[in-house]
């Protein structure tokens, strides 16, 4: 038999306390015995284990490899900035790592909550990590619960338990015995770890403390749940291996051209290393982790704190986001929408337009918060959800609720409890004992003989009552939780169950938990962008179907279901089933988990967001989790991937955006690099094949390689974002970054600074091969600075804004004609960098061909759009 199956006397005497609680010293025994009331943080990697998996890139294995043989074959300075890039690349992105779990950490709350333990007969205060299993605890609204436990007596105890079930609308305790096996939402005689009290008093038993809690549970599950790779660290890791073979095998082509030519082994292992850490983009994965750092730090003054690198471009790949609702899509707030007086409906929207408060409203608005037990310490609002909703919305009437009800005493009470589904209090008004009931409209009809109009009060008829039946229908299919209120006035001094009846009915007061402003917008952005937003939650199923349509997400098409109808699927079924529901409610952590992954089996990209402990296991197994910051949990937080410090669901879309601007940027960067090397190929094949001496010295191409390649490129990849980017619809999952436009763009535009590069080569050589290499390097130089403005669009950009709009493009470009200038023309330099003098004639043409790439790259692209 499970705890919540045992009566209190037999559940207190397994645990061995008593109603006096615990000694200390049995206290201590229960610590020994089951463990600290403390989850167990999962292990995190350290700094060394963050470092060396900087080094698992198959590009940086390569460039390692050629390092250590250059080494061998004596050339040091090749080995040397070989290992200073890669080992600055290393750096580079574990310090960014670290960065992002710091800017997390400091989110969480420093403080343990509170908890009311009796131990030896007398009430204590314990932080809650020190209550063990068989400690007695007294819960009160406004408590947080420290651990699961069994309810040994129970004041009409309400507990909110969102953070387990997603289920906005708090749960009515009692402390029976259940004698069947239930699901914990229905473990009526039980509180759990995590949720908190908003109405009532009860004590408990603790039963499980720590990982032993059904958020222990949870934690437990993420540890089966994969952490998946995003779209770009795919897509860069099958690039990196392809172009490393294919550049490997030019390599070999150009050291056997070269021995056939009669060189010497070493010279033309040296040349054939030289040109692959040439063509190899080391630098590539260092700029797409300062383009990914740079994109955290705008999103995180965007309200967004990414925990892992990858996130910002996962997002940007997203086409599915399954979002939880509450707290998510809506203020986690009950809000009076609608309330119905006078046999008149009356809607939010009316009420905000300024509508003037009759007598009957204030009647009813007065009544709603009399007989109400929620209360405002401090600003904090504590007290059931439903009550402080009332009092709320008498606030925005400048209804003053604590001097309201000093006006009107409350002299005596009978308590809500879920037999009556009624609340009643009796307080003075106009000298008069009125005793105010409110309750569900089903049981409150049936008691009534009265009903007060603007006539006064008359007797209720069929009539009224089929009109109170169709209004509380009406509200309900929308999705409203629904209050009756009535009244009579007393003759006698106390009061009992028996005045429940003859009642006079005043109104109803319809509420929900709304839709935050901004969700309707968010949602609307996401399917223009082409996203599947999908709400998953544990909220019932109408309530759900209500928000998600205001909003936008249930459409004509799709449907609401329960996540029972998941059981019943397999699944390959749940993968054809998916695309047809726009709405799950009801839901476990194991069905979020399901519905992830059939639409990941299906090749989507999918983002996952939620603040409770119950989603922590779906955010992981998520290619993006994204979690709330305010109201998130701290195993949510720790699942996710992104935080959002603002908990704005609109945040995720802007998120995005970013995303994809950040992808775009990366691309960018890519066609500059691979452009440029493959101009550098394009040269020295056809030097070989043509028998012409090598072009570039080693030096050269090193020189290129790390100080014209790198700082345009971070350049491209900060180029300003453009909203523009979300009316394209997602990339499919296994899009490679190497389309066939992307690839041709390449190879065209390589040709092109090649042709240029050879050009230059041809004049220099008339005079002698040390004048043609100068001035190919030179060339090559320049128009790879100058090809950075082409890389900036796909279409001709030369006479519009675009070419000027990026300052650090204009600075890169600034500072490497600075340094190649200096290389040309300062004496000391010529021997360190092989270079021979020029005249202002061939300086000139230098600048002129490498100018003509910018204008003829334009044209294509010009022609091709």
């Amino acid at each position: 038999m499970l705890e919540y199956q045992k009566d209190k006397e037999e559940i207190i005497r397994e645990f061995g306390t008593s109603w006096k609680g615990h000694s200390e010293e049995q206290a201590k025994e229960a610590r020994k015995k089951y463990g600290s009331n403390e989850l167990v943080e999962l292990k995190k990697k350290t700094v060394v284990q963050i470092f060396l998996e900087q080094f698992k890139d198959f590009l940086v294995i390569i460039l390692i490899i050629s390092a250590i043989i250059a080494a061998f074959l004596g050339d040091l300075e090749s080995s040397i900035v070989i290992g200073v890039v890669i080992t600055m690349n290393a750096i580079l992105g574990t310090v960014q790592q670290k960065k992002a779990e710091k800017s997390l950490n400091s989110l969480k709350q420093l403080a343990a909550p509170i908890a009311k333990v009796i131990r030896n007969g007398e009430t204590v205060l314990l932080p809650s990590k020190e209550v063990v299993v068989g400690d007695i605890v007294m819960l009160e609204a406004g408590d947080y619960i420290c651990a699961d436990g069994r309810i040994l007596d129970n004041a009409s105890m309400k507990v909110n338990e969102s953070a387990l079930t997603g289920e906005s609308i708090s749960v009515e305790k009692e402390d029976i015995t259940v004698e069947k096996e239930v699901p914990l939402g229905d473990q009526k005689n039980m509180v759990f770890q995590g949720s908190y009290v908003t109405y009532g008093r009860a004590t408990f038993l603790v039963t499980r403390v720590g990982m032993m809690t059904e958020v222990g549970k949870i934690a437990n599950l993420l540890n089966n749940a994969t952490e998946k790779k995003t779209p770009l660290q795919k897509n860069l890791d099958d690039f990196g291996k392809k172009l490393s073979i294919l550049i490997l095998i030019i390599c070999a082509i150009v050291f056997g051209i070269s021995m056939f030519r009669g060189e010497a082994v070493v010279d033309a292992f040296l040349f054939a290393v030289a040109l692959a850490v040439a063509a190899i983009p080391e630098a590539l994965s260092s700029i797409v982790t300062i383009v990914l750092a740079f994109g955290t730090q705008k999103m995180a003054k965007e309200h967004a704190i990414v925990r892992k690198l990858q996130a910002v471009e996962g997002l940007g790949s997203v086409s599915v986001i399954c979002s939880d609702k509450t707290g998510t899509l809506t203020q986690n707030k009950m809000t009076v929408m609608n309330y119905y007086v006078n046999n008149n409906d009356y809607n939010k929207d009316i009420l905000d337009n300024g509508r003037l408060v009759e007598k009957l409203d204030n009647k009813l608005i007065l009544y709603s918060v009399l007989c109400n037990d929620s209360t405002n310490k401090g600003g904090v609002e504590i007290g059931d959800p439903t009550e402080v909703a009332l009092c709320n919305f008498a606030k925005t009437f400048r209804m003053d609720i604590t001097k309201t009800r000093e006006t009107y005493t409350r002299v005596a009470e009978i308590p809500f409890d879920s037999d009556r589904k009624l609340m009643s209090t009796v307080n003075m008004i106009s000298s008069e004992k009125r005793m105010i009931t409110k309750g569900a409209v089903d049981v409150l009809l049936d008691r009534l003989n009265y009903i007060e109009t603007e006539a006064g009060v008359v007797n209720i008829t069929s009539a009224d009552k089929q009109r109170i039946q169709l209004a509380n229908l009406q509200y309900s299919e929308d999705g409203l939780r629904v209050l009756a209120i009535a009244y009579k006035t007393l003759d006698n001094a106390s009061v009992s169950l028996d005045d429940e009846n003859d009642l006079i009915f005043l109104g109803l007061i319809a509420m929900m938990d709304p839709p935050r402003e901004e969700s309707k917008e968010a949602v609307r952005k996401c399917i223009e962008a082409g996203i599947r937003p999908i709400m998953i939650t544990g909220d019932h199923k109408i309530t759900a179907a209500a928000i998600a349509k205001e909003i936008g997400i249930l459409t004509e098409g799709t449907i609401a279901v329960e996540g029972s109808a998941i059981d019943e699927l397999d699944d390959e079924e749940l993968k054809t089933f998916v695309e047809q529901v726009s709405v799950y409610a009801r839901v476990s952590p194991e069905h979020k988990i399901r519905i992830v992954k059939a639409w990941q089996d299906k090749g989507n990209v999918v983002a996952m967001t939620g603040d409770g402990v119950n989603d922590a296991p779906a955010l992981k197994q998520a290619d993006v989790g994204v979690a709330m910051g305010i109201t998130g949990t701290e195993v949510s937080k720790d699942a996710a991937a992104m935080v959002l410090t603002d908990d704005n669901f609109a945040t995720i879309v802007k998120a995005v955006e970013n995303g994809r601007n950040v992808y775009l940027n990366i691309k960018k960067a890519i066609k500059f690099l691979l452009s440029g090397n493959m101009a550098a190929i394009w040269a020295v094949m056809y030097a070989s094949i043509m028998a012409l001496p090598v072009p570039f010295a080693p030096v050269h191409l090193l020189f290129i390689n790390l100080l014209t390649d790198s700082l345009p490129a971070i350049a491209l990849g900060l180029d300003p974002h453009t909203d523009l980017v979300m009316k394209d619809k997602p990339r499919r999952a296994n899009e490679s970054i190497l389309t066939k436009n992307f690839l041709i763009d390449i190879l065209e535009e390589g040709f092109v600074i090649a042709c240029m590069t050879m050009t230059a080569y041809y004049f220099g050589y008339q005079v002698d091969a040390a004048t043609a290499s100068t001035m190919a390097f030179a060339t090559l130089c320049l128009s790879r600075l100058v090809h950075g403005f082409n890389c900036k669009s796909d279409r001709a950009i030369l006479f519009s804004k675009r070419i000027v709009d990026n300052k650090f493009l204009w600075g890169a470009f600034g500072l490497g004609f600075l340094l190649i200038n200096g290389v040309l023309l300062i004496p000391g330099l010529a021997s360190v960098f092989k270079v021979t003098a020029l005249t202002v004639t061939q300086l000139l043409l230098i600048y002129g061909l490498s100018l003509v790439n910018l204008f003829i790259i334009q044209l294509i692209k010009w022609i091709k759009n």
